[in-house]
């Protein structure tokens, strides 16, 4: 599958389109003479990835921001988007369980003590975001620049939406770092300076899971970034870099990465959470 149009449906957005496009090597698309409407604006993407079969678009739009539209997936078309202030979102921020939370419990979230987090392999940053929420300084790497751009864009528009309704979203964004780098290459780059308590990976996997959604969402990952084969290396160095723990989240009846064993595991419905202990956080946390 190939990406290389990024297509804005405003002519307000063409600057910040065409500077983006630059940065991503894509051409630059004006749709802002389609219809709003939603199916109009659909056909208008496909109709401009007609010629390529199964295709990838950057769509940027002034309501939603920006998604990638995965074109003709086994018949479908997906918009993938990263979100930090939608109804789900906000749903889990608020309602979410907080400290008892699988993944809180796995990186040692304790009350009283503030965590530094690396997440390693950010994504679409749910993980980061809800780490974040309860507290944790999270810096996301995210390889990627597509991915990138969608964590990017959906930073912006979540500061936006603080501005306007929900000042302790803008809390939990300033607990938020996103920079663009290759983990094992920052991990090696950082490792004689500031290094974080814990670092956090969910190395991209084969979806295991019943929902349709989030395995077509995986599914066009693999399509566009190919097969993750660093995951070996990534659990080496952040073993090095960590501080006191590294967390891997896995399918839960999949094999532990290549390395020692974890010292122990957190196991949910779907995923687990592999927890290696470096040493006691209690113990620098006083």
């Amino acid at each position: 599958m190939h990406l290389n149009l990024l297509i804005y449906l405003d002519s307000s957005l063409k600057e910040s389109a065409q500077n983006l496009a630059g940065r991503l090597a894509l051409n630059s698309v004006d749709g802002s003479s389609v219809s709003p409407d939603a199916k109009a604006q659909q056909t208008f993407v496909c109709e401009q990835c007609a010629s390529q079969g199964d295709a990838f678009a950057l769509v940027l739009s002034k309501g939603d921001g920006l998604a990638l539209h995965a074109i003709n997936l086994q018949g479908n078309n997906l918009n993938i988007r990263a979100d930090f202030h939608g109804a789900t979102t906000t749903y889990r921020r608020k309602q979410g369980g907080g400290k008892s939370q699988m993944i809180a419990r796995a990186v040692g979230i304790k009350n009283g003590v503030s965590l530094n987090i690396l997440d390693a392999t950010a994504g679409l940053g749910k993980d980061a975001f809800v780490l974040a929420s309860l507290g944790c300084q999270v810096t996301l790497l995210e390889r990627e620049p597509v991915i990138h751009a969608l964590l990017e864009d959906a930073m912006k528009r979540a500061a936006q939406f603080a501005a306007r309704e929900d000042t302790t979203l803008r809390d939990v964004l300033d607990r938020m770092n996103l920079i663009n780098a290759d983990a094992v290459d920052y991990m090696r780059e950082h490792l004689a300076r500031e290094r974080p308590d814990v670092v956090y990976l969910d190395p991209m996997f084969p979806p295991r899971t019943k929902s349709a959604q989030v395995k077509m969402e995986m599914q066009v990952f693999h399509r566009l970034l190919g097969t993750d084969d660093t995951a070996g290396a990534l659990l080496e160095s952040a073993l090095q870099f960590a501080r006191y723990r590294v967390v891997v989240k896995r399918p839960r009846l999949a094999q532990a990465l290549p390395g020692p064993e974890p010292n122990h595991t957190l196991e949910g419905k779907r995923n687990r959470y592999d927890v290696y202990v470096l040493r006691k956080l209690i113990t620098h946390m006083g």
